[in-house]
């Protein structure tokens, strides 16, 4: 940028900026400071012995889809979150980092702070099927008064569903999501008793109120050790399945990041969004859910998780129960067909 003379300790103070990102999410740079540090983007330690172009570096960091048109990284220019003087100085920062010897990383003190050897063990919080363990269980609970109790219709669960939840449900979640003809679009169970519970018994169950979340805990409890199932070969839920798939790539929101890039193959590396532990599609994301989330005290469903992704992409997020969620989570649930059901888990 001309006229503008970039210096590189404002580079690295807007490098690890959180209201900027930070770039740390993504990339490691040298220094102890640095946390938290992420690998879903290259290592930056020694780019600067790359002598690439500070006009290369410009483009790339403003808009890198002018350099490669299918890439993860954000588009920090036409997204509003930095400034061309800003990038100026971040370039003026990484032209500083080298190596000694050249394309050398200096060594890490803290093994822990790089995502490439740091552990990668989930936090465990006990059998997330022990009750003295997983609030969620207790508050299933709930459920259980709810159904037996008959609502403003006049109906209960149990009048249609003799033998109780454990007779009743035992098998019914590992279908789920699952094609359903009468509505015309795949559907969880969550989504199913938004409309059912309401036309059944006159009892609202919103997605992702209280009386949903717990009620469709109590009913995939009922099919915990079980394999899921769910269809993908027949026309509908194939094509729904296709949907799902096209969702997954698809890049969206300011950042013009898709599930993708953070959720699949780690090549054999932790994957890392800063702190966070990025799980791979493939080794099934769907099975636990709805969970007890530590970090916020409550249930969460995947919708739930799904919507929160798209808060940090600067993207507006859908209704829980919207039908191209659904198509999203039949894609996933694909993942963990033959794997058992291990409902409510805690996360």
């Amino acid at each position: 940028m001309p006229g503008v003379k970039g210096d590189p300790r404002q580079g690295r103070e807007l490098f690890m900026a959180r209201t900027k990102a930070p770039c740390t999410g993504c990339h490691l740079i040298p220094g102890d400071d640095v946390w938290p540090a992420g690998s879903v983007g290259p290592d930056l330690s020694v780019i600067g012995d790359r002598r690439l172009p500070d006009q290369y570096l410009f483009d790339f960091i403003w808009d890198a889809r002018v350099v490669l048109p299918h890439t993860s990284m954000p588009p920090w220019g036409p997204a509003g979150i930095l400034s061309p003087e800003e990038v100026v100085h971040i370039i003026a920062f990484l032209q500083t980092l080298k190596g000694n010897p050249p394309f050398v990383p200096p060594p890490e003190k803290d093994r822990a702070r790089n995502p490439h050897t740091r552990p990668t063990e989930l936090a465990y919080y006990g059998d997330n099927l022990e009750p003295t363990n997983n609030p969620a269980i207790l508050l299933s609970e709930n459920a259980v008064t709810s159904w037996s109790t008959r609502g403003p219709a006049g109906k209960a669960c149990a009048d249609c569903h003799a033998g109780g939840p454990e007779k009743a449900m035992k098998g019914v979640a590992t279908k789920y999501p699952k094609y359903l003809p009468a509505l015309g679009r795949v559907m969880s169970i969550g989504d199913f008793l938004t409309v059912h519970a309401p036309e059944m018994t006159g009892r609202e169950m919103l997605a992702e109120s209280a009386d949903n979340l717990t009620m469709t805990i109590l009913i995939k409890m009922q099919s915990n050790g079980l394999p899921v199932n769910v269809d993908v070969t027949s026309p509908e839920a194939k094509a729904a399945y296709e949907r799902g798939r096209a969702l997954y790539f698809k890049r969206v929101g300011q950042r013009n990041h898709a599930c993708a890039d953070c959720h699949e193959t780690d090549r054999g590396a932790g994957r890392y969004a800063g702190a966070r532990l990025l799980r791979v599609a493939d080794e099934g994301l769907t099975k636990h859910f709805p969970l007890w989330f530590m970090a916020y005290r409550g249930i969460w469903d995947i919708r739930k998780r799904f919507q929160v992704c798209m808060l940090p992409l600067g993207m507006n997020y859908l209704p829980a129960d919207a039908p191209e969620y659904a198509d999203l989570e039949l894609y996933l649930t694909a993942f963990d067909n033959g794997k058992p059901i291990s409902v409510p888990g805690i996360r």
